[in-house]
């Protein structure tokens, strides 16, 4: 949550994590509603450091600050955040060499004048003490201090039941930790989306549980914000490079409807328009159609047959604009009976 007077919360603030070669979901972003912007704060990992990378950037709403990881890029002059001269936050891990976190530093305080540490549950399992020297050498390095960086927990995979139990408990432990420290905000993220969809049926849409929610949902007393993968696993790579089904992958309340769909044959435009009329008659379709969200306007074009049935990068656009909107709409509902927000330790006394 954002903090406000008191160190209660004002608005709850999402961060979908998305990667950039998944050019689809970036696009969805392109479409986010000005008045959505001030909520969303996506994470972007990138991939590749090139033109249309930095075209992406330039083309984001106004008011939409993203955070930006960089660890799979070199660490060399070209990926310091500093030089792109794009508005951003740069993502910082714990284990960043010290000529990156001076870069990271430069560009926290050129643009946002804050930036995101990014702690991996399964993979940074150092215990309190360790983390606490790892985040004391961030801010050393960069010239931060502990208010000036958000916090991400990333639980990563929790796509049944059983993940959900295991990640509870260890998400609950660094949550304990964080408390030591005065961060801007704390948010927890996990992907719930399976790697793969190409052994569920098609021709009728297939319901899968948000795993991810459902850990959130269960984290909300310690009044974390909301973090997640969109409508992508977790897990590195592109999903489903052999499965060029026609797929939506549609969220709702708990869960996704995922849509893939060979009927009709061999023609995509038909199989496409036949997918979108099934969903847009679907009791999860939102009452306010087409308006819902850029995603479902163009959704409903296919269903009337008013264009063509585009690609898998269309898809995951359409899907990802749907996915931030719903997410967005559950975090504001005046029913949302989630924890008041994150409250740091007040400045001078110790939270232990």
């Amino acid at each position: 949550m954002v903090p406000a007077h008191g160190g209660r919360a004002a608005q709850p603030v999402y961060r979908p994590i998305l990667a950039s070669h998944r050019r689809g979901e970036l696009e969805a972003l392109n479409h986010v509603d000005s008045a959505a912007a001030p909520l969303l704060a996506p994470i972007l990992e990138i991939s590749v450091a090139d033109r249309s990378t930095m075209d992406v950037l330039r083309r984001l709403p106004a008011g939409l600050l993203p955070a930006v990881d960089v660890t799979d890029l070199p660490d060399v002059a070209d990926t310091e955040m500093v030089r792109w001269g794009v508005p951003l936050m740069p993502v910082i891990g714990l284990a960043e060499s010290d000529r990156r976190l001076v870069a990271h530093g430069a560009a926290a305080r050129e643009y946002a004048g804050r930036a995101l540490i990014r702690l991996r549950a399964a993979r940074d399992r150092a215990g309190p003490d360790a983390s606490t020297t790892a985040v004391e050498r961030i801010w050393r390095f960069t010239g931060l201090a502990p208010e000036q960086c958000d916090l991400l927990v990333d639980a990563g995979d929790v796509c049944c039941a059983a993940d959900v139990r295991v990640a509870e408990p260890r998400v609950r432990r660094l949550l304990g930790w964080a408390r030591r420290h005065a961060w801007h905000s704390v948010t927890v993220a996990a992907g719930g989306m399976p790697p793969t969809l190409s052994r569920l049926p098609s021709d009728e849409p297939v319901r899968l549980d948000r795993w991810d929610w459902q850990l959130w949902r269960r984290l909300t007393d310690t009044g974390v914000d909301y973090g997640d993968y969109g409508v992508g696993p977790a897990t590195p790579g592109n999903g489903d490079p052999g499965d060029r089904l026609p797929t939506v992958r549609y969220t709702a309340d708990g869960g996704w409807w995922v849509y893939r769909w060979s009927r009709r044959g061999g023609r995509g435009d038909d199989r496409f328009a036949d997918l979108c009329r099934t969903l847009v008659a679907a009791p999860h379709w939102p009452s306010t159609g087409a308006a819902f969200s850029w995603g479902d306007h163009e959704l409903l074009r296919r269903a009337r047959r008013g264009a063509g049935a585009g690609s898998t990068a269309n898809w995951a656009a359409w899907s990802t604009s749907h996915h931030l909107a719903h997410v967005l709409a559950a975090l504001t509902r005046p029913d949302n009976d989630t924890a008041p927000g994150w409250v740091p330790p007040q400045r001078g006394r110790s939270p232990r």
